[in-house]
């Protein structure tokens, strides 16, 4: 009677675990990276990487200083970094952006700033949560 319950809370499915949101907010700074299979949505200052798994959404007053992955993404703040966006990339007015774009899709609304290089059309890849930078990097190498 009471493992059911519990086998059922360990079973969550991808989709249950993708409308899970996590939000930074807007007085919040955080020092490190913040990695979910979930939404982030950030109102506050981050020093170090972003990824999530769903959507990452940054306000106007939201600042990234490192890296952002994502598999869509919806930036109205400032990212010092790099942007990796397996599916949609929205820039809003009000985005500044200071760092290289990969992305399949991108929309750059009138007033968006981005100083850096971009490439789309990329074919879109797992985005692999809780593995540190370094093994990410070493298995794109030997893929490639």
């Amino acid at each position: 009677m009471f493992t059911s319950k519990e086998s059922k809370k360990d079973t969550r499915t991808t989709e249950e675990q993708s409308n899970t949101s996590n939000i930074i907010g807007k007085d919040t700074v955080l020092e490190g990276s913040i990695e979910s299979v979930g939404n982030i949505r950030i109102e506050g200052k981050i020093f170090g990487h972003a990824k999530a798994k769903a959507k990452l959404v940054m306000g106007t007053d939201a600042t990234v200083d490192g890296n952002v992955t994502a598999r869509t993404a919806e930036i109205a703040g400032t990212i010092n970094g790099n942007i990796e966006i397996s599916e949609l990339l929205i820039l809003k007015p009000s985005a500044v952006i200071k760092g290289d774009i990969l992305t399949n899709k991108l929309v750059v609304e009138p007033g968006a700033t981005f100083n850096g290089g971009c490439k789309m059309g990329h074919l879109a890849k797992e985005i692999e949560i809780g593995k540190p930078a370094s093994q990410t990097r070493e298995a794109a190498i030997k893929r490639a």
